[in-house]
C-alpha cells in the first residue's frame, strides 16, 4: 500500500532544508547524486527559463553513457593526474502551468540542453507537499466534517492518506486525481487499524479542489484498544528480557568510503540515492586474487518498480494497486535510520537528498547505513577425519558487508539491504514490515460472514484484505566486460538404456542460450533449475564460461488476469525473470509516468520487438514477489517477512576464493 498521512508535516521536521554550499574534498564521482549546491543550480536555471507555476516532481542524475563511465574508471588513477569528470547533467520532470515538461540541464556549462512536452498517458511522480495540501483540503471539507459526526466522530482525531486513482479503462482523463480515505486516532497512533469506511474525497492536484465526494455507507470503526505498538506505552504482562548483544569493532571497521565509493575485502562498489529509485549500486568490481586485478560484476542495480495491488472489489478499494516507486517514490519516503535500532552500534551511516515541490534540496539524515555483519554464521568448514592418528578442522567464519535504507510508504516499511560477501556473492533481499491495512467491516466473527471479503476477520470489525508485493530489480551486470549472455540450465531426467550401470536414471544439464527477449521470459518454479549471465567471450583455464548466476528465494507470480486494468499496467510482473538489451531509457519497468498509466510503455511493452541479447550488453529484471494472506499474528502489527535472490559466482574464478580468506583478528 502507499499513502501520505497528514502526520507528515510532523515527518517533515526530520529533514532539515540545506541552504549550504560546500566543495567536496574528494573528486567528484561521475555517478554521484547531484549535491545541494547542484540542486540548486538547477532550481535557479529552471525557474529563470520558467519563472511562473514551475512544480518540481523529479531531479536526478542523468548519467553519462556507459563508455564515457568506463573511460573515466580507467583514465583516474589514484597514483596519477585524475582525467576531468565528464559533464553534471540533472534530468528534470516538472509540472509547469498544468503541463508535464522533460528537462536537461547541464550543470557545467550551467544551460538548459531540451525542454520538452509530454504529451503521452501519466503522470510523474507525486510530490509530497501535494500530497498534503489535498489532504489538508479534504479535511476541511464542510460535507466532511458532517460525515465524520454522523458517525460520531471527532474531527480533531481524523488522520487521512492520499491514494492515487490507478486507470480503469478510462478514454479520456486530463486530470491529475488523488482520493483521500481517513483513519481514526482517539487513543492510539495505530491509526491503520482504525480505518473510517465510507466516505471518499476526490482530489484535482492541479487546481487543488474537491471534484467528487461520496458518503455511501456507515461502518463500525474498529476499535482502539489493543492496537496500541509504542513500547514505552506496553503493560504488562511483558515477554522474557534477554541478556545484552554487544556488536563492536574495537579497531574500527574494514571498510573506506571515499565521497560514494565504498571498498571492503575483495569488494569495490558505488552507492547513490534516487528520489525515485532509492539506493542504487554501481560499478561493483570483486579483486581476483590470481589474477590480482578488480573484475566487473554489476554495472547498476536498484528497485525499478514496486506493484502492490490489492484485492478487495468494493468501492472504496478497488482502485487501491499502487506503484510505490513510479507513483510515490521510494527515496521520497525515505526515512532516517534508528541507531542501534535499525542498525548496529558499528553501522556508519550517510546522508542523502531530495527536492521539494519548490526545486529546493532537502536533507534526508541517516539514508543508508553500511555495516559489517557478523552473527555466527559459517562460511566454510570442514573436519577431516580419515587421516590416522590426526583430525584436521578448518573455519571460515562468516562476515559479511550490508548497505541498508529504509522506506516506509504508508502503512508498509520496506527494509532494503544489499549485502557482500567474501566468497562473491551479492544477495538482494527485502524486509516487509510495518501495519497491515485493513477494512472495517460490521462483522465480529468469522461464523458471520457469509459473503466474499476479499481477506480475513483479525479482530471484531477489522478484516486483513489479501494483497501483493512485486519489487522488480534492474540488473546491469557486467560480467568481466559488457558483452554477455544469459543462459537457461535444464536439470533433465536421462533413462539408462545401454546397461552400462545397475542404475536406471540420472539426470543431466541442458543448457540453451536465449538469442532474444522472447527466450529469456522465464517465471521461477518452472522447469528451468539455473539461471546464468555469462561472458561467451571469456573462459577459465578449465575452458568454461566465466559467469554469474541468479538464485531466486521464495517466489510468487502475477494471479491477476492479463486483460484486468491494474495488472496490464503492471504486465512487468507477467514474469519473474526479463532480459533486455541495455537501454539507457529504459529504466523503470512500469515506465516513466507510472501515476494514471494505461501500460503502454512498460517492461512488457519494451521487449514486443524480441530484440537479440545473445552476446550483447543485457540487462536482467528479476521480480521478488509476495502473496500476503493476513492472519491474526499480522494484527496490531506485523512480523517482517523477507525475500530476495543472490548472485553467486559460476566458474567465474579459477577456484573457490574462500580459500585466501583470513579471519578477522577478534575471531582468533
Amino acid at each position: 500500500m502507499a499513502a501520505t498521512s497528514s502526520s507528515f508535516k510532523s515527518f517533515i521536521l526530520f529533514f532539515t532544508i540545506t541552504i549550504s554550499f560546500f566543495l567536496p574534498t574528494y573528486q567528484v564521482h561521475p555517478l554521484d547524486p547531484l549535491s545541494p549546491s547542484e540542486l540548486d543550480q538547477v532550481r535557479a536555471i529552471i525557474t529563470n527559463s520558467h519563472p511562473n507555476s514551475t512544480f518540481f516532481h523529479y531531479v536526478g542524475l542523468e548519467e553519462p553513457e556507459k563508455p564515457i563511465i568506463q573511460s573515466w574508471l580507467s583514465g583516474h588513477q589514484p597514483a596519477g593526474n585524475p582525467i576531468k569528470v565528464p559533464h553534471r547533467r540533472a534530468f528534470v520532470v516538472a509540472r509547469i502551468n498544468r503541463k508535464t515538461h522533460e528537462i536537461l540541464v547541464d550543470l557545467t556549462s550551467q544551460t538548459i540542453e531540451f525542454d520538452r512536452l509530454y504529451e503521452g498517458h501519466g503522470y510523474p511522480v507525486l510530490q509530497l507537499g501535494e500530497q498534503i495540501a489535498a489532504i489538508d483540503l479534504g479535511k476541511k471539507y464542510p460535507p466532511f466534517a458532517a460525515a465524520a459526526r454522523r458517525r460520531g466522530l471527532k474531527v480533531e482525531e481524523i488522520v487521512c492518506s492520499s491514494y492515487t486513482v490507478g486507470w480503469y479503462g478510462e478514454r479520456e482523463s486530463d486530470r491529475r486525481l488523488v482520493k483521500i480515505m481517513c483513519y481514526y486516532m482517539d487513543g492510539t497512533v495505530n491509526i491503520y487499524m482504525r480505518p473510517v469506511e465510507g466516505i471518499t474525497v476526490t482530489v484535482d492536484l492541479e487546481t487543488m479542489e474537491i471534484v467528487g465526494f461520496v458518503d455511501r455507507l456507515v461502518v463500525s470503526v474498529p476499535k482502539g484498544e489493543g492496537t496500541e505498538y509504542r513500547e514505552s506505552k506496553q503493560k504488562p504482562p511483558f515477554g522474557p528480557q534477554l541478556k545484552g548483544v554487544r556488536v563492536e569493532q574495537p579497531e574500527g571497521p574494514s571498510f573506506t568510503i571515499e565521497g560514494h565509493s565504498i571498498r571492503w575485502a575483495n569488494w569495490d562498489f558505488h552507492l547513490s540515492f534516487d528520489m525515485r529509485a532509492g539506493a542504487i549500486i554501481s560499478l561493483a568490481s570483486i579483486l581476483d586474487m590470481e589474477k590480482q586485478k578488480h573484475r566487473r560484476v554489476l554495472y547498476k542495480g536498484y528497485i525499478s518498480e514496486l506493484f502492490v495491488p490489492y484485492m478487495d472489489l468494493t468501492e472504496e478499494w478497488y482502485y487501491r494497486t499502487y506503484f510505490d516507486a513510479g507513483e510515490y517514490g521510494l527515496g521520497l519516503f525515505t526515512i532516517p535510520l534508528e541507531p542501534l535500532r535499525d542498525c548496529p552500534k558499528n553501522a556508519v551511516f550517510m546522508d542523502a537528498f531530495i527536492v521539494g515541490q519548490d526545486g529546493k534540496p532537502i536533507k534526508l539524515s541517516n539514508t543508508f547505513c553500511i555495516f559489517e555483519r557478523y552473527a555466527g554464521d559459517i562460511l566454510w568448514r570442514h573436519s577431516e577425519n580419515l587421516i590416522p592418528n590426526k583430525v584436521v578442522t578448518e573455519v571460515r567464519s562468516e562476515v559479511s558487508l550490508v548497505v541498508r535504507m529504509v522506506a516506509t510508504v504508508g502503512n508498509y516499511d520496506y527494509i532494503i539491504d544489499w549485502e557482500f560477501k567474501q566468497n562473491g556473492a551479492i544477495v538482494a533481499k527485502v524486509g516487509l514490515s510495518g501495519l497491515l491495512e485493513v477494512r472495517g467491516t460490521n462483522y465480529t466473527h468469522k461464523d458471520q460472514i457469509q459473503e466474499e471479503v476479499y481477506g480475513t476477520i483479525l479482530a471484531e470489525n477489522t478484516l486483513g484484505i489479501n494483497h501483493d508485493h512485486f519489487l522488480t530489480y534492474h540488473l546491469d551486470l557486467d560480467i568481466d566486460g559488457e558483452a554477455n549472455s544469459f543462459v537457461k540450465n535444464k536439470l533433465q531426467t536421462t533413462r539408462v538404456t545401454d546397461h552400462r550401470s545397475p542404475r536406471k536414471s540420472y539426470w543431466k544439464v541442458v543448457s540453451e542460450t536465449a538469442k532474444t527477449e522472447s527466450e529469456a521470459m522465464i517465471n521461477v518454479g518452472s522447469a528451468t533449475a539455473e539461471l546464468l549471465v555469462v561472458n561467451p567471450n571469456k573462459r577459465t583455464k578449465m575452458g568454461n564460461h566465466v559467469g554469474y548466476r541468479l538464485i531466486p528465494g521464495s517466489t510468487a507470480g502475477a494471479l491477476l488476469s492479463d486483460d484486468d486494468y491494474a495488472q496490464i499496467r503492471g504486465a512487468f510482473t507477467n514474469y519473474n525473470l526479463w532480459v533486455t538489451p541495455y537501454n539507457k531509457s529504459e529504466k523503470w519497468a512500469a515506465g516513466l509516468y507510472a501515476d494514471q498509466s494505461r501500460g503502454d510503455d512498460t517492461l512488457a511493452t519494451w521487449t514486443e520487438r524480441n530484440r537479440e541479447i545473445e552476446n550483447k550488453d543485457i540487462v536482467v529484471w528479476y521480480t521478488v514477489g509476495f502473496h500476503h494472506v493476513p492472519c491474526q499474528e499480522d494484527f496490531p502489527l506485523m512480523p517482517t517477512i523477507s525475500s530476495g535472490f543472490e548472485l553467486r559466482p559460476n566458474n567465474f574464478f579459477e577456484s573457490n576464493p574462500v580459500l585466501k580468506v583470513k579471519q578477522p583478528n577478534h575471531m582468533k
